[in-house]
């Protein structure tokens, strides 16, 4: 099934309205969930709407929080956000950053207290496109063992960075810290598809490529994910007093209480540093230079970071919209807010 836009858009907004949200927080976190679905990141777009749902249904996020945001220094913050909905929390912050950043050179802002907030690209999205440079990252519940060990004591513990050009492109890269990240996996679920033989591995250490027989996935490069997975969780969560480790809260265990998540952006404007148009024109000329590289043989060309998504994107539209697969659309369009398909279920919605 292929959608506008538009139609995705107000399909998940009024599903995330019926569980319970507010017109304008399901509005704004029906906008990041298209922004991932026609970006082909389908991992943290629409197949998890059935998740949200229910876990808002069941009260494990706060439909009206109370935000409370408070100023901690000339270029630092902290915003509670009350159990929210994660996306809205996550975007909320980060207008606060680029607000510090504009009126002080650089922002750091911590949002703590908030549920899944799905595809961090966004956030450093909206920074680039107000001419700044953002570096944002955010915890998750344990599921990737660390180098040498054998049982889940990190998540996936994404980080994203964006920056400017002097035209309309924005560099916009976001990885997990794990090969995969777990909602890739989900999406080779919703599809019935293998997975490589690299992303996870089952409950005796050994590589898998059935989805459902994953117990815990890896750090990519070894030891240097594991390292930028903990960098994350100092950051985002013991930095701003929240749980961490293997104590942040499971996303599955119980869907009626909070998950007190972290996310922490930092932000910063290029001016305070060099001349602004300097710094536009050689970023411009950065991904010229990369674009015009002889790609390496069984490869099209050098493309830039958030190139191929927005070539996705391009490419969807061109073929009547965005794909999304018939399970997903079929819930999208029913009446029922949920299936109770997640609430104590183990970390891999087992």
């Amino acid at each position: 099934m292929r959608l506008s836009h538009d139609e995705l858009k107000e399909l998940m907004k009024n599903k995330l309205k019926k569980a319970g949200l507010s017109e304008e927080h399901a509005d704004m976190t029906a906008d990041v969930l298209v922004w991932s679905d026609e970006r082909g990141y389908h991992s943290h777009g629409s197949v998890r709407m059935e998740y949200y749902s229910e876990r808002i249904a069941k009260g494990g996020i706060t439909t009206a929080p109370k935000f409370d945001y408070q100023v901690t220094g000339p270029c630092s913050g902290v915003l509670d956000a009350d159990n929210g909905i994660g996306y809205v929390g996550a975007i909320v912050g980060m207008e606060r950053a680029i607000e510090m950043a504009k009126e002080n050179g650089i922002a750091v802002v911590g949002v703590k207290n908030i549920s899944h907030s799905g595809a961090i690209g966004y956030y450093v999205e909206m920074a680039a496109k107000a001419g700044l440079v953002a570096v944002s990252m955010c915890q998750s519940d344990p599921m990737a063992v660390p180098y040498g060990g054998t049982e889940p004591f990190y998540g996936t513990n994404p980080i994203a960075f964006g920056a400017p050009t002097a035209d309309d492109r924005n560099v916009v890269f976001d990885m997990a810290t794990t090969v995969q990240a777990w909602g890739k996996i989900l999406d080779k679920r919703s599809r019935n598809e293998q997975i490589p033989d690299d992303w996870a591995v089952d409950e005796k250490g050994r590589p898998v490529t059935d989805p459902n027989k994953v117990n815990a996935l890896v750090p990519i490069s070894g030891a240097k994910g594991y390292g930028l997975m903990m960098m994350v969780d100092v950051l985002s969560g013991i930095m701003l007093g929240l749980p961490f480790g293997k104590h942040v809260s499971s996303m599955y265990h119980d869907l009626s209480e909070g998950r007190n998540l972290g996310h922490i952006h930092i932000v910063m404007d290029p001016s305070r540093f060099t001349d602004m148009q300097s710094f536009r024109k050689n970023m411009s000329t950065v991904l010229d230079e990369l674009g015009a590289m002889q790609p390496a043989e069984g490869n099209s060309k050098v493309y830039y970071p958030g190139e191929r998504a927005l070539l996705r994107k391009e490419k969807q539209y061109a073929e009547g919209g965005i794909e999304i697969v018939d399970d997903i659309y079929n819930y999208l369009i029913s009446e029922d807010v949920h299936y109770d398909r997640y609430d104590h279920k183990n970390r891999f919605a087992d």
